[in-house]
């Protein structure tokens, strides 16, 4: 029960302000540094290769896979426009991309149409679930931990508020309470990445 991540229909989002960070990041990309895909590794690693883990069937092709994302975000860098997605939503775009690329490219064509199982290979539909569960990752790294540990035991877990309060040894109210303040500050991080 992973929520679909984005503003509600009709809200204007804010302006979002990339950290110095990321703005940092997005400066050396758009020059053509080289050191750029460094940085890019060390803060954005393990969410790329995670995602592609999770999408690929082997882990020798995610890393394959992941090396091709890396030299396409240093190679597009000069064109990354921070006006129409965050730093992450871009790079995870071009991971989703090339991991639906290799997903075709290694699906041998059958000789009979009939003979298709749609289940062997992950439609794009199900690439965007992946694609959603770790974007949602990575903003629960971003809000205060205890209020990430209540958010994953509903998300992912699907306990129900009493459940998680038995799991914490937490008063039920903590526990509504820290999901509340988790969730405004979720939104608040969408908002901004969504701008």
């Amino acid at each position: 029960m992973v929520p679909r991540l984005g503003g509600r229909t009709g809200e204007r989002p804010q302006r979002r302000v990339a950290d110095v960070g990321e703005r940092r990041i997005a400066e050396l990309l758009r020059s053509g540094d080289e050191g750029a895909i460094a940085l890019v590794e060390a803060r954005f690693g393990r969410v790329l290769g995670g995602f592609l883990r999770e999408a690929l069937p082997d882990r020798s092709m995610a890393e394959e896979v992941m090396q091709q994302v890396l030299v396409e975000i240093w190679r597009r860098g000069p064109d990354y426009d921070a006006e129409r997605a965050s730093l992450l939503t871009w790079m995870m775009t071009i991971a989703r991309s090339r991991a639906i690329d290799e997903r075709r490219r290694r699906r041998p064509e059958p000789i009979d149409p009939a003979a298709i199982d749609d289940g062997d290979a992950a439609p794009a539909a199900e690439l965007d679930q992946m694609l959603e569960r770790w974007r949602l990752a990575e903003l629960l790294d971003q809000i205060p931990p205890e209020e990430a540990v209540a958010l994953r035991l509903r998300f992912y877990d699907e306990l129900a508020q009493p459940e998680i309060s038995a799991r914490l040894g937490v008063p039920l109210g903590t526990v509504k309470t820290r999901m509340v303040r988790g969730l405004a500050r979720l939104r608040g991080l969408i908002a901004e990445e969504e701008r």
